[in-house]
């Protein structure tokens, strides 16, 4: 079946078809065995030596992932991004550095406002930062044994071999948006007698050790409370009807819910996975880069591809060198045991401004970061402690 591009919805340029997402090349699909009539939660782990592309299960348990098949064509070489002219974002004006500072004072409980409204500026000294984005798109595929109580469901392990693990079609979500899908595998289910309570419906009540009753907690099992008074409480047994399992010594079985029969067969867990990774190039403005990571800057520079180029010829050599190992990091990191659908890189040019000021006679800084102009200022000069009365 052709596969169809999938576009994003946010960016023309995201998204484009992915030229080297195959599917799989045909091989031998892989056999399935019947489970045993009693036994452990999942069949046997010697089972799966007859199960190619689902070697990696255990039985009883999660599976790790499966490494993708080889692409059925070569994928296409990425090709280097346009060349970035050098850009810059002017400095901001002073009275964009004062509503900013105010409207940080007046969000703090213990803040006084005067430094911020009656402070003088006396420089102000741009920071621009450049930050690189990375981002690679991933597919990764598990997969494990699990059962449900069997209430007639259709039982197809004999109708053909079941696909391999890659060949199984799934949705996959918008470019860079984590997601995850749970995909019964196809002609895998099959009927096993409950290995919980070995088809009977029911378990030995735990709370009675399946006697249906236990001891009277008021006279403690004689059935009397004083000298000849019988227990009214237990009307001399001695004992008392378990409610946990109301006297019957047994309750339904919690795995086959009573049904004595389970549903065994394969999930197959497909995940997206957006890997994300930022560098930001150090300024030495007295800022520190974690306050960075909550704003957005000016985008200068997008690339989005099967697998992208590194930056060659950016201005900052930080951000051409930082480019390079990531993209190298990345495609040796995740192409083992996933499949690479998109990657992205972007460059952008954050401003940060460093506000000099005087207030009563003294020297202080602050600074004013990102699209949004927010405010760091470590050592406000005017600040209380708060008593909740």
């Amino acid at each position: 079946m052709e596969r169809q591009p999938i576009m994003s919805h946010q960016h023309r340029d995201y998204g484009i078809a992915n030229p080297g997402y195959f599917p799989s090349a045909q091989g031998t699909p892989a056999m399935f065995a019947p489970p045993t009539a009693e036994g452990p939660s999942a069949p046997p782990a010697s089972m799966f030596d007859n199960m190619p592309g689902y070697e990696g299960t255990v039985a009883g348990g999660g599976g790790g992932c499966l490494p993708p098949p080889m692409p059925a064509y070569p994928a296409p070489q990425p090709e280097p991004g346009p060349e970035q002219p050098h850009w810059n974002i002017p400095s901001i004006t002073e009275d964009t550095a004062r509503d900013a500072f105010i409207l940080y004072a007046s969000s703090k409980c213990c803040y006084s406002s005067a430094p911020a409204k009656d402070g003088v500026i006396t420089s102000m000294e741009a920071f621009n930062t450049y930050r690189y984005r990375l981002e690679t798109f991933t597919e990764t595929r598990s997969t494990e044994w699990s059962h449900e109580p069997y209430n007639g469901q259709p039982v197809d392990a004999y109708a053909q071999p079941p696909p391999g693990p890659w060949d199984i079609t799934a949705k996959t979500p918008s470019f860079f948006l984590d997601g995850q899908q749970i995909v019964k595998v196809p002609y895998t289910s099959s009927v096993k007698t409950c290995h919980v309570c070995l088809g009977m419906g029911r378990r030995p009540c735990k709370d009675c050790v399946g006697a249906g009753s236990k001891v009277c907690w008021v006279c403690n099992g004689s059935g009397f409370r004083h000298g000849d008074d019988r227990c009214h409480h237990c009307n001399g047994r001695g004992r008392d009807n378990c409610n946990r399992c109301h006297g019957q010594g047994s309750r339904i079985c919690e795995m086959c819910r009573g049904k004595q029969q389970l549903l065994v067969y394969i999930n197959l867990t497909v995940k997206w996975t957006n890997n994300c990774d930022n560098y930001v190039v150090e300024q030495l403005s007295g800022l520190q880069v974690d306050n960075l990571s909550k704003v957005s800057g000016k985008e200068l520079f997008r690339d989005s591809q099967y697998m992208v180029y590194p930056v060659m010829s950016f201005p900052d050599p930080a951000v051409v060198n930082a480019s390079q190992r990531l993209v190298s990091e990345h495609q040796g990191k995740y192409s083992q045991m996933s499949r690479i659908l998109q990657q992205r890189q972007t460059i952008e040019l954050i401003p940060v401004t460093k506000v000099t000021y005087m207030w009563e006679g003294k020297s202080h800084v602050y600074f004013v970061y990102g699209n949004e102009f927010k405010v760091n200022a470590d050592n406000y000069p005017a600040t209380c402690c708060c008593t909740v009365m």
